[in-house]
C-alpha cells in the first residue's frame, strides 16, 4: 500500500513537524516503559484510537502482514509485527515475546519486546520504545470496543479469567463500557495473582470484586466474560461447553486454548479482529478442529457495517489474537507527545 498522492502534502508538513523536534537521521528516540508511561494518554483516548485502527484494518486502509511467528519452546513465541497506516503517516514493526516461565526461571515478566518506528517517507528509524505497556493498553482496548458493539445492554456481572498484567488492565477500566456493574469475578490458576488484583483495584473500582473458586464459578456467574491467558500448545481445555449458557459474551486474547471446541462451534456470532491472521495461525496449529464460520470482524462491527449482538440470547464470541495496526495508531501518539513533553532519551545513528 502506498501514501495517496492527497495526503502527500499532510505527510510531508509532519516531516517538518518531527525535524523541529528530533533531527531524523542524525537521532532517534529511546522510550523505555518508564518513558512510556509518563506519555500523558488517557484510557478513553486509547480506547477511541484502538477502534479507529479495528475500523481502518477493516476497511483495508492499513498494509499489515500477519504477524510472523517463531516458537523456539513449548509454549513460547516471538511475533514479528509490521503495519503501515498512511492515513496516520505511521510505519513500525513490534518484535514481541511471551516466555510464561520467564517469572519462575529469571524473575522478569513472561511479555518482552521493543517497537520500532520510522519515518515512512525516507525510511529512517525514528524511534525504539518498549511494547509491554502498549500492548497492554491496546489489548484491553480491542476488548473493550468487542464489548461496546457485543455485550448485552445493562450487564451487572463481568469476569475475567487471568489476573497478570493484561488481567489488571481489562479490569482497571472495565465500567468504561460496562458502567452498570455490579460484580467482577476473577479466577487465576495462581491464587496470589487473584488476590494481589484485588487488593490493588478494589479501591478505585466501583463494583465488587470477587475471586472464584474456579474456572466453572467463573463462567456460571457471569454475563461477559475476558481472558487473558498463554496461547498454549496442543488441546487441553479447561471451561467445558456444558457451562456455557446463551446470551453470554466471550472475549478471547488467546485464541481457543481455555474453552472447548463446541463452545466457539455452536456460538450464534463468531468473530475475529482479523481473517487472514485466523488462517495464518491454522497453520501454526491454534485451530486443530478447524475454526467457525466467522461472521465478521471487529472493525467491521464497530464501522456498522455489520450486526454486533441483536437479541439478548445471542451466544458471541469475539476472537482477538492482537494486530500490529492497533499498536501504531497509540504508538503515532506516544511519539508525538514524547516530543512534545520532551520524554524519552536521544540516541546517535
Amino acid at each position: 500500500m502506498r501514501l495517496p498522492d492527497a495526503l502527500k502534502e499532510a505527510a510531508e508538513a509532519y516531516r517538518r513537524w518531527i525535524l523541529e523536534c528530533l533531527p531524523i537521521g542524525k537521532e532517534l528516540l529511546y522510550l523505555s516503559q518508564d518513558h512510556v508511561k509518563q506519555v500523558p494518554l488517557t484510557p478513553a483516548e486509547v480506547l477511541d484510537l484502538t477502534e479507529k485502527a479495528l475500523i481502518a484494518y477493516s476497511a483495508q486502509k492499513v498494509d499489515m502482514p500477519s504477524k510472523i511467528a517463531l516458537h523456539p519452546l513449548a509454549d513460547t513465541f516471538f511475533h514479528a509485527m509490521p503495519a503501515y497506516v498512511p492515513e496516520q503517516f505511521v510505519a513500525g514493526i513490534k518484535w514481541g515475546s511471551c516466555y510464561p516461565r520467564n517469572r519462575e526461571q529469571f524473575g522478569v515478566p513472561q511479555a518482552q519486546g521493543l517497537i520500532l518506528l520510522s519515518d515512512h517517507l525516507s525510511g529512517l528509524p525514528l524511534a525504539v520504545m518498549d511494547c509491554k505497556y502498549i500492548t497492554e493498553l491496546r489489548t484491553a482496548a480491542v476488548t473493550y470496543t468487542a464489548i461496546k458493539y457485543l455485550a448485552p445492554k445493562n450487564v451487572e456481572t463481568f469476569g475475567m479469567i487471568g489476573c497478570g498484567v493484561e488481567g489488571r488492565q481489562h479490569v482497571r477500566n472495565i465500567l468504561s463500557v460496562l458502567p452498570g456493574l455490579k460484580t467482577i469475578y476473577v479466577y487465576d490458576i495462581f491464587e496470589k495473582a487473584a488476590d494481589a488484583l484485588i487488593a490493588d483495584l478494589q479501591p478505585c473500582i466501583g463494583a465488587q470484586i470477587v475471586k472464584a473458586a474456579s474456572y466453572e464459578a467463573l463462567v456460571k456467574n457471569t454475563q461477559v466474560i475476558a481472558s487473558a491467558t498463554i496461547a498454549s500448545e496442543g488441546y487441553n481445555p479447561v471451561i467445558k461447553d456444558e457451562w456455557i449458557e446463551k446470551g453470554k459474551t466471550i472475549l478471547l486474547c488467546e485464541g481457543h486454548t481455555l474453552y472447548e471446541d463446541p463452545v466457539f462451534k455452536r456460538a450464534d456470532k463468531y468473530i475475529v479482529d482479523s481473517r487472514e491472521q485466523v488462517e495464518q495461525f491454522v497453520q501454526y496449529g491454534f485451530y486443530p478442529f478447524g475454526h467457525p464460520v466467522i461472521h465478521a470482524e471487529t472493525g467491521e462491527v464497530a464501522a456498522g457495517k455489520v450486526r454486533g449482538r441483536e437479541n439478548t440470547e445471542e451466544l458471541i464470541i469475539a476472537n482477538n489474537f492482537g494486530m500490529a495496526v492497533d499498536d501504531m495508531f497509540v504508538v503515532r501518539a506516544i511519539f508525538d507527545r514524547a516530543l512534545e513533553h520532551r520524554i524519552g532519551v536521544r540516541l546517535p545513528l
